[in-house]
């Protein structure tokens, strides 16, 4: 079963940047797209950003030339790195499969705050 572990987020402030990291176990991960998705408060989880098995990008226009989504296949591992964050930008960071698997469960996310 894979297992995905986020981290990376923090208290930054606006125009601040942050990068997240999310670790997956499992020799399968480099066959799959991979995506990071958000949830505010109040709001439903959102893709923000995907990433497929061969490299090719794809963003919610909320973050498009702010985020960048990126893998390193041999590590197991995406990334998300985010710059000029908003207040928006606030919310649990978590990374699934794109479009999410159903057989692989959430993990804890990274909590992202972006406040002065």
């Amino acid at each position: 079963q894979v297992q995905l572990v986020e981290s990376g987020g923090g208290l930054v402030q606006p125009g601040g940047s942050l990068r997240l990291s999310c670790a997956a176990s499992g020799s399968i991960f480099s066959i799959y797209a991979m995506g990071w998705y958000r949830q505010a408060p109040g709001k439903q989880r959102e893709l923000v950003a995907g990433i497929t098995s061969g490299g090719s990008t794809n963003y919610a226009d909320s973050v498009k030339g702010r985020f960048t989504i990126s893998r390193d296949n041999a590590k197991n591992t995406v990334y998300l790195q985010m710059n000029s964050l908003k207040p928006e930008d606030t919310a649990v960071y978590y990374c699934n499969a794109d479009p999410v698997m159903d057989a692989w469960p959430w993990g804890q996310g990274t909590q992202v705050t972006v406040s002065s």
